[in-house]
């Protein structure tokens, strides 16, 4: 299933609606100035369903593998989103701005219009960390390297070669 379409977030939470799918990395615009690569393609699904206090919510679901650029060692660094996002829908800006006061709760705006391209992007950026890095045994600017495993006489030695051109 595509994701190049809009919802209406009160009517698909009226009818229970849920979509799903997977989408390309490639096709996350905004989301390619983190990337590694973009090579691989996520599983999402959209659920409209009442919350337990019976208010109208859009559950995010996204599963997959993403290529992030390490910030320790600027190579690759797999990333494994296991997202769930669960936003209420809200009718006005006004109940917007109200619910912004309370950080447990994401909120959406019910403009009859929602990309759900831009949704599952959203939520995704959200998700990522601030700097991805390996941890600090798996990155590879800790893998020793040939000129590191050499013993201190080969150091010496090579000083004395670099003197002798200088």
């Amino acid at each position: 299933m595509s994701a190049h379409f809009a919802i209406d977030p009160l009517d698909f939470v009226r009818n229970t609606r849920a979509l799903y799918g997977k989408i390309a990395v490639a096709k996350l615009v905004r989301l390619q100035n983190s990337l590694f690569n973009n090579q691989n393609e996520l599983e999402y699904t959209i659920a409209g369903a009442l919350d337990r206090d019976d208010r109208p919510i859009i559950q995010v679901t996204v599963k997959g593998i993403i290529n992030l650029q390490c910030q320790r060692c600027l190579g690759e660094l797999e990333y494994a989103l296991n997202l769930l996002a669960c936003l209420l829908v809200v009718r006005n800006e006004d109940e917007l701005l109200h619910l912004d006061k309370d950080l447990s709760v994401e909120g959406i705006l019910a403009v009859p219009d929602v990309n759900i391209l831009t949704l599952i992007e959203d939520e995704i950026i959200l998700s990522l960390p601030i700097s991805p890095r390996h941890q600090e045994n798996e990155c590879s600017t800790n893998k020793p390297t040939d000129d590191s495993s050499t013993n201190t006489k080969n150091f010496f030695a090579k000083l004395t070669t670099l003197k002798k051109l200088h």
